[in-house]
């Protein structure tokens, strides 16, 4: 099962694009709920390369590494990946002076899909707000 988030983020294209890319920025956005953030994050972006964002609870209880490979990437327009036996794809698609984001990804097995989407949901929430400076 496929699930989509978007979020419509009021800047030029090339800032939406590198705050996507750039490690520095990922660590500043990457996180679901206030209480976990994103440690430390790579990112190698081209097709084979690989990506990885360390995620934790920010009091200490627990942690991942989110990774995966690029499997295509055309600047400014698509980054598709493929992170474990699932795959994701995000669209940027600029639109009055927007850009619209949209994120679709395969659901994993479990945790329910609506906390899925409500997860992934507010990661992007959280990077409108990191581009657009709140």
């Amino acid at each position: 099962m496929k699930i989509t988030v978007s979020t419509s983020v009021s800047a030029p294209i090339a800032d939406v694009w590198t705050a996507y890319v750039t490690p520095e920025d990922i660590i500043q956005w990457n996180a679901a709920s206030d209480d976990w953030h994103t440690t430390s994050s790579t990112v190698d972006l081209r097709p084979g390369g690989k990506f990885s964002s360390r995620m934790e609870a920010k009091d200490g209880s627990f942690g991942f590494d989110f990774e995966g490979t690029y499997t295509n990437v055309v600047d400014h327009q698509l980054i598709e990946y493929s992170f474990g036996d699932r795959e994701a794809q995000i669209r940027f698609e600029e639109l009055d002076g927007a850009v619209l984001v949209t994120v679709e990804f395969d659901a994993e097995t479990e945790n329910p899909v609506e906390m899925q989407r409500e997860g992934w949901q507010a990661i992007l929430n959280n990077f409108k707000r990191h581009v657009e400076g709140e």
